[in-house]
């Protein structure tokens, strides 16, 4: 059974869940009711919307591609959003791959999917480190969501817990949550098998991890990468703790 603190149970976003609670540096868990992960919030009910509500939420970032975004609008109350466009690869990527004839198996839908996130974390760097400046900015509650909420939001995720020092471990168990909640589009494509699209919309502990070889892989690893590709100075790390962070014992 899923934590109704963490996880409101929405109608019209399958994979919207609160980050609040786990425990990063010093042992100090992460505030409730300040960061929400989200798949795109185009088909919020108005039983969603009455829920959403009481959160508070004023900023929404969206990393969405432009088409994506135009085809699937949504506005909320009080919502500010703002846009940090990662533009989507895998359906092109796909695309090419029948155009040349070559099978869309289960196997090539995982070789994929990691490129993908060896991408998100070094091609798409600049977008994350745009997020975080907004993150530091104050804690007013937000959400942040592309159009899944799994692979550009996973990643965001992501290097947002290991930059509040939660344990990787944690931080691949929220990941994974995913599969438990994520209620994938009925649209069938008579190009793509079963075994590739269910792939295609899950998360594996893998694609999460080709991302983070592939930060490690440079000298420095995770606390260069966080120093230099997302603009984390020791006195951001520091404010980052401070707003996002329960204080710690007196």
């Amino acid at each position: 059974m899923q934590d109704h603190r963490r996880v409101p149970g929405l109608q019209g976003a399958s994979n919207f869940r609160d980050l609040g609670g786990y425990r990063g540096r010093d042992g100090r868990p992460l505030r409730w009711g300040r960061l929400f992960r989200s798949d795109q919030l185009s088909g919020l009910t108005a039983a969603d919307r009455e829920r959403l509500r009481p959160l508070g939420l004023t900023r929404a970032f969206d990393f969405r591609g432009t088409q994506e975004r135009a085809a699937q609008p949504y506005a909320l109350p009080g919502l500010t959003q703002y846009s940090l466009a990662i533009e989507p690869t895998v359906a092109q990527n796909m695309a090419a791959l029948v155009a040349a004839g070559l099978p869309l198996s289960a196997e090539r839908m995982t070789e994929l999917m990691e490129e993908l996130y060896r991408r998100l974390v070094d091609d798409e760097a600049h977008r994350f480190a745009e997020w975080f400046g907004h993150l530091l900015d104050d804690d007013a509650p937000q959400v942040f969501h592309c159009t899944a909420g799994k692979d550009r939001t996973g990643v965001a995720a992501a290097l947002l817990l290991l930059a509040l020092g939660v344990p990787r471990d944690v931080v691949a168990q929220d990941y994974l949550l995913t599969n438990q909640l994520y209620r994938r589009p009925a649209t069938l494509s008579e190009h793509v098998p079963e075994d590739a699209l269910a792939v295609l919309w899950s998360v594996q502990p893998r694609f999460l991890d080709a991302a983070l070889d592939e930060i490690d892989r440079d000298p420095g690893g995770l606390e260069q990468y966080l120093a230099q590709r997302m603009k984390l100075s020791p006195a951001a790390r520091e404010r980052l703790a401070q707003l996002y962070l329960e204080p710690g014992p007196a």
